[in-house]
């Protein structure tokens, strides 16, 4: 297979060349404009081909230009193409690319507001007329935490069955908290410029609350196709920015002066990021709820976190990943106070064994609540690997030209619901 990588603005496109791949061509051909964020890329994947354990192989035949996308669109040398990068064009390029018969694996956003959505809806279409693949890279389903949380709720007897909720007490929460100052494959991120601008990078209510959606979507209704016409209802929305310091744009952008299109955004000296966000909505009459927060940087020894919660009519299953979990997602069972407990301990014993065929190494641990679920440290990747898993997942597809048969119709939901709720939060 062929692979293409299309204006890879984000270090996404590189995370998926941190490995390589069967039966895919070590030859990539790169579409893009000249200047720093192909820099970075290229850079990224020459260490990757130059580290001492496992190094990669890729060799990278680079059109730079203006003309980059009609060119990639003319000469049709790929088979697959990732597209990551600036989001304001992502739905022109993956729209492009299905167009000219190339599978499309897109980092998310796929789409950040309403004429975005429209315009999806549209390149879904032409990928089905066309008879390629358009994925977008959900690398959280590859997190172990997230996995056990849903294989438990499909276990009657320690779940029971999924509470409906309500708008003010959802059934199903998912809040995530990220950091603008970070460290990637081992070296300080430096973020373009763009990605603090909302009419580029879009607002924190469609971006990393894409994945929040996602994983509702994926762990309440398993296998399940959703009609977002019918099935989603997007109920209360808000967002707020974060400020930034011209002394810590700098750190992260290496720039010393505001580039103008931020302008506007700069208020009193600091930059107003609206990169905060969270939708109270409902799926099937599920209430659920999904925030995003986003800090400079992490305390010492922490990262990126993740905080879960679905709650059945026997238990509530809570992912937290705090202090006392040292900053590592851990998944706890915790029966409510009217679920006879005996009975209970002795339901979940019972079904262990049937989880840990799958899941080999996987056990519970009491605790002041229930139960801490206790998994093998080889389960942990990290969320870098994470993009090879899915990349994985989608040529696979791409090999039997199918995806599974809820996957598009529950993409369109995800992004109805992100940028629906963007269009409330911003009325």
């Amino acid at each position: 297979m062929r692979l293409g990588v299309l204006d890879p603005g984000h270090f996404h496109a590189a995370l998926v060349q941190k490995k390589m791949y069967a039966d895919v061509d070590p030859l990539v051909r790169v579409y893009a404009p000249a200047g720093p964020d192909l820099d970075d890329y290229v850079r990224r994947v020459e260490a990757f081909n130059a580290r001492a354990a496992d190094p990669t192989k890729w060799r990278l035949r680079v059109t730079a230009g203006d003309d980059f996308l009609d060119k990639f669109a003319a000469e049709r040398l790929c088979d697959a193409v990732v597209i990551s990068g600036n989001n304001r064009r992502k739905t022109e390029y993956l729209t492009r690319a299905v167009e000219a018969g190339v599978h499309t694996l897109a980092d998310k956003p796929m789409a950040i507001d309403a004429a975005g959505f429209k315009a999806l809806e549209a390149a879904f279409a032409t990928a089905r007329e066309k008879n390629v693949l358009l994925y977008d890279i959900m690398t959280e389903r590859h997190e172990i935490t997230s996995i056990l949380q849903r294989e438990f709720s499909r276990i009657p007897a320690i779940f029971g069955e999924l509470d409906c909720g309500t708008v003010d007490d959802p059934s199903v929460t998912k809040e995530s908290v990220h950091c603008f100052a970070k460290r990637v494959s081992g070296v300080p991120l430096v973020r373009p410029a763009w990605f603090f601008d909302a009419a580029q990078q879009g607002e924190g209510l469609v971006d990393i609350t894409t994945h929040l959606v996602d994983l509702v979507q994926w762990a309440c209704f398993p296998g399940v196709a959703l009609d977002y016409r019918k099935d989603v209802n997007v109920l209360r929305a808000k967002r707020w920015p974060t400020k930034l310091t011209l002394a810590q744009f700098g750190q992260v952008t290496g720039l010393a002066a505001w580039p103008p299109f931020l302008a506007p955004a700069v208020k009193g000296g600091t930059l107003d990021v609206y990169a905060n966000g969270r939708i109270d909505y409902a799926v099937r009459g599920v209430h659920a709820r999904v925030a995003v927060k986003w800090d400079f940087e992490a305390p010492p020894g922490a990262g990126d976190t993740h905080h879960s919660s679905m709650r059945g009519t026997r238990a509530s299953l809570v992912i937290r990943q705090g202090e006392r979990e040292a900053f590592t997602p851990v998944l706890y069972l915790e029966p409510h106070a009217t679920t006879a407990r005996s009975a209970w301990e002795t339901g979940a014993a019972a079904a262990m064994p049937h989880l840990v065929e799958r899941y080999p190494g996987v056990e519970l641990r009491p605790s002041e609540r229930g139960f801490e679920v206790v998994v093998p440290a080889r389960y942990h990747v990290g969320h870098e690997a994470h993009f090879g898993q899915v990349a994985d997942d989608f040529l696979g597809y791409v090999a039997a030209r199918a995806l599974p048969a809820w996957e598009v119709p529950n993409m369109l939901a995800k992004y109805y619901t992100t940028t629906q709720a963007l269009t409330i939060a911003t009325r």
